[in-house]
């Protein structure tokens, strides 16, 4: 678990945030209407998430709601000069806010460079949390594009596994989280050509350890390639690569990194970790995807949470040599959507299964049903947890 120093004093309070924010939104109009241009975009969503998780149906069940709204505030001061703020705050209520402080610590703890987490109220029934989870501004001329801030760093080019995503790894089960995490950085990009880009970002997280790297991107064949080099969380040289394409109608990716210590270069083969897939989008906008990972150094101890919620690192992303998955995704009607997913691991005689359905209730509004199922055999013993999630959202 994250420790989250909530007695340390912060750069910036809620109060002040929001009264900037309000201040700047109430300007909007008057600023639209000098300049005939939209100095400040604004969207967002609110939704609520029933969701309940047990181990088998005559065990203990855990009920719990989250109240999630996002916040998104664009401004273009102008064509050169962009920022973004946005923000997420969740009401949280039900059994596992009930049973102790260490489910509030844990989403209130922010692992970047600067604390941008507030546990707002927190009482024994419910609490508050909001985060600002981007926060940057944008810097474009000519052929660079610099940013700095707390902004999301893309380096990925397959969709599940990630090894080249070294800046801000993600969960694939986190689906409420569809904007993924950021990071405190600074990015600079430079764009030869219509079909290459170069790239340099840094990055410091709340331990203060250091990802800095170079990335090199272009296109051959038809395909996107890239190369990337750096220095991972002040511990490890990276290198990596990665490409996108397609065969035909189906599209081609995949990626792959080196993660070798720095203090003990020649001691060790380091971790390496290889992903490739496929995707196939047919006439009925149905879709395949399938993709496969390799590690020579899977993680050998799991923690359920941080696997569940991605917040181990890039270097960690496997805990079975072997690892495969696949999902299938059909459109029943325009409006209803159904999708089943699976991910198997064989070192831990384990898999996930997972289908979820989708449907659109009126305009912006959604309705979806999501389930999970996790089952593995760790020191043949075996384990087993079901996760179920009602939602209802409105985007605006």
């Amino acid at each position: 678990m994250l420790e989250n120093n909530s007695n340390v004093p912060k750069p910036i309070t809620m109060k002040r945030l929001w009264i900037f924010i309000i201040f700047i939104y109430t300007l909007y109009p008057s600023l639209r209407a000098q300049d005939k241009i939209k100095f400040l975009t604004f969207s967002g969503y609110l939704s609520t998430m029933q969701s309940v998780m047990f181990d088998s149906l005559s065990g203990q069940f855990i009920n719990d709601n989250i109240i999630h709204n996002r916040l998104n505030f664009k401004g273009y001061i102008n064509q050169n000069i962009t920022f973004a703020v946005e923000i997420r705050n969740r009401l949280f209520t039900g059994d596992m806010v009930r049973s102790g402080n260490s489910y509030s610590e844990e989403i209130g703890s922010d692992q970047g460079l600067v604390d941008l987490s507030w546990n707002i109220i927190n009482k024994r029934s419910f609490f508050l949390n909001s985060t600002i989870d981007r926060a940057w501004m944008d810097f474009n001329y000519g052929k660079i594009q610099a940013r700095i801030g707390r902004q999301r760093i893309n380096w990925g080019q397959t969709l599940v596994w990630n090894p080249n995503d070294i800046f801000n790894a993600y969960s694939f089960f986190d689906f409420d989280y569809v904007e993924r995490p950021g990071s405190d950085a600074v990015r600079i990009q430079y764009y030869p050509n219509s079909s290459s880009a170069f790239e340099v970002a840094v990055k410091a997280d709340y331990m203060n350890q250091i990802t800095a790297a170079t990335l090199y991107r272009f296109n051959k064949w038809g395909y996107d390639i890239q190369f990337l080099a750096g220095y991972f969380n002040s511990e490890d040289i990276i290198a990596g690569a990665g490409w996108s394409g397609a065969i035909g109608s189906v599209s081609f990716r995949g990626e792959a990194s080196w993660f070798q210590s720095a203090k003990n270069f020649s001691d060790s083969t380091g971790t390496v970790i290889f992903t490739t897939g496929i995707d196939k989008t047919f006439k009925n906008n149905s879709m395949f995807t399938a993709q496969v990972m390799y590690c020579n150094n899977p993680v050998k101890s799991i923690n359920f949470g941080s696997f569940y919620l991605g917040n181990q690192s890039t270097k960690e992303l496997a805990y079975s040599r072997f690892s495969a998955f696949g999902q299938f995704s059909y459109p029943v009607t325009p409006l209803l959507n159904l999708s089943v997913s699976a991910m198997w691991f064989p070192d831990l005689d384990g898999y996930f299964a997972g289908p979820s359905l989708d449907y659109s209730l009126a305009e912006n509004v959604d309705l979806s049903i999501f389930w999970q199922h996790f089952e593995n055999k760790i020191r043949s013993e075996k384990t087993q947890m079901n996760l179920g999630f009602l939602r209802i959202k409105v985007s605006f």
